[in-house]
C-alpha cells in the first residue's frame, strides 16, 4: 500500500466527515422548516376548538335537517368549515372520507337542499412542511446507520506507513542512543527480509516484541526504523482508538486491524500505548467489559498467525505492569524490550542528528549540552534544539549560538523567563535568600552535583531557581545522596525562616518532592530500618499497604516524618555554620538577580 493509497484514505474520512456534517445541517433544516409551516398555518386556522368544533355524526344530521347554508373544505384537507342557518359562527368538522362527504353534499343538493359547497386549492404550504417532517424519521435512520457503519470500524483502520514507497524511509541511522535496542532487532529486520530461511532452520521467530520506557525515548521511531529496514509496511494505531462508547466495537476494530495486515504481509504492525487495550481482565460489567472483549479478540488474532505469515507486532506502552499476563506469554509478545533514556554518548549522538538542517555557529559543543542534559529524553532534546532554532530566528542571529541552547535548555527545563513580571522588593528578598540556601548547602553536600546557575528572575511556575550541573549518568542512588538531597531541598525553607524569621509559600514544590522522595525511601527501596526490607508501591496498587494491617501504615508515616525532619535541621546547622556565604550568595542575587557557576565558586574562594 502506498502513500498515495493512504492519502486516498485520509481524502475518502474527510469526504466522509462533510457528509456527516451535511446530513445533520440538512436534518436541522428540514425540522426548522417543516415546523415553521405547521406551527403558523395552525396558529391562522385553529378557532378555539373547545367552542367550535363539532362531530361528523351530528354535522350529517344537520345536513339532513336543512340547518346547514355553507360548507367550505380544502383539498388534500381532513377539516371543514360549515355555517349554520341561524348562526353567524362558523365551526370546524373533522371528516373521515373527503370523497364520500362530497358525494352525499351533492346528493342532498340534487334534493333539493340549498348548500353552498366551496372548495379551496391545496395549502402547499401546509403540504410541504408536512412531507418535510415526515421525512425526518427517514434522515434519522439514515444518519445512525451512517454513524454506526463508520465506528464499527468497516472502512479502512490504521495509518499506512509503506517504506516501500516511501521518499525518506527512517533506518536505523536516524535512530541514535539506542545502539543496544537496535541489535535486537536486526533479527527482526532479517526476518522480514529472508523469512524461508528461518523457515527452513524450523525456527519460530518471535510473534510480538514489547517497547516499553519513558514517554518520547523513541518507540515508535525504533519500530519505523525496523519497517524501513526490512523495506516493508508499517501499520500504525493507537491503543486508544480501539475503545468506542458502543460495546464490541473495540473487538471489531482489531479485526479489521489484523485483515488489513494479511493483505499487505509481510508487514508490521505497531499499536501504541497497548496498556489502553491490554491491561489486566478483570470481572467488572460496562467500560471494563468492553476493555475486557477487545483484549480477548487481541489475543486470538495474535494465536492465530501463520508461522510463515510475515506479521510481526511491535507495541509500545510506559507502564508495562499494567498489560495482562496472557499478553505477555510465549508465543503473544515474546520480547520484551526496555527503552531507556540515552546516556551521554547517546544524547550527543540524538543532538548530532537533530542538529541536521538547523544553521549552528562552529562554536557551539554539542558534547557540552549533552553532558548538561542527563535524564532527558530524545523527544526532549530535539525539543531543546528546536527553540533554540526560534530563539535564534527571533534574535536575528546568524546561527544557533551556545546562548540560544542554553536559554532552550532552561525555557524546556524550567520554564518560560517572565521579565515583565513586578516583584515587591520583600519577595526578591526571601526569594534570593530561598534559593541561596539551595545553593550553599548544595554546596557543602559532598553527593550533590556543582551549582551551574542561580536566579531570581521568575520561570514557568517558579520564582526563582538553582540548577546543577551534571556530571555523570547515574544507574543507582545511594542512601547517602538521596537522605543529602532531601537536605538540599529542605534548605530553601530554613534559609527563610533563619534569615527573615517568617516562611513563604515558596517551598511548597520543594516539600512536595521531598515527600515523595521520603516516601519513596521508605515503602519502595527498603531504606528504613523499623519498616525494613520491603517494597509497598501504593500508586501501583492501593491495597498492598492494607495487606501489612493499619500498624505499618502509622510507622510509614512516621519513618517519612522523620527523615524530612532530620533533613531539615541538618539544612539549618549548614546555613548557620555558613551564614557569611549565605549572606553574600543572596546579595549578589539581589543585585545581579542571577549567578553562574564561575562567580558562585568566586564567593567560596
Amino acid at each position: 500500500m502506498s502513500n498515495k493509497s493512504h492519502q486516498r484514505n485520509d481524502d475518502k474520512d474527510n469526504k466522509f466527515n462533510k457528509i456527516a456534517i451535511a446530513v445533520t445541517v440538512v436534518l436541522v433544516v428540514v425540522l426548522i422548516i417543516g415546523g415553521y409551516f405547521i406551527f403558523f398555518h395552525n396558529k391562522d386556522n385553529k378557532i378555539n376548538e373547545e367552542e367550535k368544533d363539532v362531530a361528523y355524526t351530528s354535522l350529517i344530521k344537520q345536513i339532513s335537517d336543512g340547518e346547514i347554508e355553507k360548507i367550505e373544505m380544502t383539498v388534500g384537507s381532513t377539516t371543514v368549515k360549515v355555517k349554520e342557518k341561524n348562526n353567524e359562527e362558523e365551526k370546524e368538522v373533522i371528516i373521515p372520507s373527503t370523497q364520500a362527504f362530497v358525494e352525499l353534499i351533492q346528493e342532498k343538493v340534487a334534493e333539493g337542499n340549498n348548500i353552498e359547497l366551496i372548495q379551496n386549492p391545496e395549502n402547499i404550504i401546509l403540504r410541504i412542511g408536512e412531507t418535510l417532517l415526515g421525512l425526518v424519521p427517514t434522515l434519522m435512520l439514515v444518519a445512525l446507520f451512517v454513524l454506526v457503519f463508520k465506528m464499527q470500524g468497516l472502512g479502512d483502520k490504521g495509518k499506512v506507513y509503506d517504506a516501500t514507497t516511501a521518499k525518506e524511509k527512517v533506518k536505523f541511522d536516524d535512530v541514535a542512543g539506542l545502539d543496544e535496542e537496535k541489535q535486537e532487532m536486526i533479527e527482526i529486520v532479517q526476518f522480514l527480509k529472508e523469512p524461508e530461511k528461518f523457515v527452513e532452520m524450523g525456527a519460530k521467530v518471535p510473534k510480538g516484541v514489547l517497547l516499553y520506557g519513558k514517554p518520547g525515548t523513541g518507540k515508535t521511531l525504533i519500530a519505523k526504523a525496523i519497517a524501513g529496514e526490512a523495506n516493508v509496511p508499517f501499520i500504525s494505531m493507537s491503543g486508544s482508538e480501539f475503545i468506542e462508547m458502543f460495546a464490541g466495537l473495540g473487538a471489531s476494530r482489531v479485526r479489521k486491524l489484523f485483515e488489513k495486515a494479511r493483505k499487505v504481509a509481510p508487514c508490521i504492525v505497531f499499536i501504541d500505548e497497548i496498556d489502553a487495550i491490554g491491561s489486566r481482565r478483570t470481572n467488572a460489567s460496562g467500560a471494563e467489559s468492553e476493555n475486557n472483549q477487545t483484549l480477548n479478540q487481541l489475543l486470538v488474532e495474535m494465536d492465530g498467525f501463520e508461522k510463515d505469515e510475515g506479521i510481526i507486532i511491535l507495541a509500545a506502552t510506559n507502564r508495562p505492569e499494567m498489560l495482562d499476563k496472557a499478553l505477555l506469554r510465549p508465543g503473544r509478545f515474546d520480547r520484551q524490550i526496555t527503552i531507556n533514556v540515552p546516556d551521554k554518548k547517546g544524547r550527543e549522538a540524538i543532538l548530532k542528528i537533530h542538529s541536521k538542517g538547523k544553521k549552528v555557529a562552529e562554536d557551539v559543543r554539542l558534547d557540552n549540552l549533552a553532558e548538561d542534559t542527563a535524564g532527558l529524553t530524545g523527544a526532549e532534546l530535539a525539543n531543546i534544539l528546536n527553540e533554540a532554532a526560534i530563539i535564534a530566528t527571533i534574535e536575528k542571529h546568524e546561527a544557533i549560538t551556545n546562548e540560544d541552547l542554553d536559554e532552550a535548555f532552561k525555557k524546556v527545563t524550567v520554564g518560560l523567563q517572565k521579565t515583565s513580571r513586578i516583584y515587591s522588593e520583600k519577595d526578591k528578598r526571601i526569594t534570593a535568600f530561598h534559593e541561596a540556601g539551595h545553593a550553599v548547602v548544595s554546596k557543602y553536600l559532598p553527593t550533590q552535583d556543582p551549582v551551574k546557575e542561580i536566579s531570581i528572575i521568575p520561570r514557568g511556575m517558579a520564582g526563582g531557581y538553582t540548577m546543577n550541573r551534571t556530571t555523570e549518568d547515574k544507574n543507582y542512588i545511594s542512601k547517602t545522596e538521596m537522605e543529602e538531597r532531601l537536605v538540599v531541598l529542605m534548605a530553601g525553607r530554613a534559609a527563610e525562616k533563619i534569615v527573615i524569621n517568617d516562611i513563604s509559600t515558596g517551598a511548597s514544590n520543594d516539600f512536595e518532592v521531598a515527600t515523595k522522595i521520603a516516601k519513596d525511601m521508605v515503602t519502595v527501596y527498603g531504606m528504613s530500618d523499623v519498616v525494613g526490607t520491603i517494597s509497598i508501591n501504593v500508586e501501583r496498587d492501593p491495597y498492598e499497604l492494607q495487606l501489612l494491617g493499619d500498624k505499618y501504615a502509622d510507622v510509614i508515616g512516621a519513618e517519612v516524618k522523620i527523615l524530612l525532619d532530620a533533613a531539615y535541621a541538618r539544612a539549618q546547622k549548614i546555613i548557620l555554620d555558613h551564614m557569611d556565604k549565605l549572606n553574600a550568595v543572596a546579595e549578589t542575587l539581589l543585585e545581579k538577580e542571577t549567578i553562574g557557576e564561575k562567580e558562585f565558586d568566586e564567593i567560596f574562594k
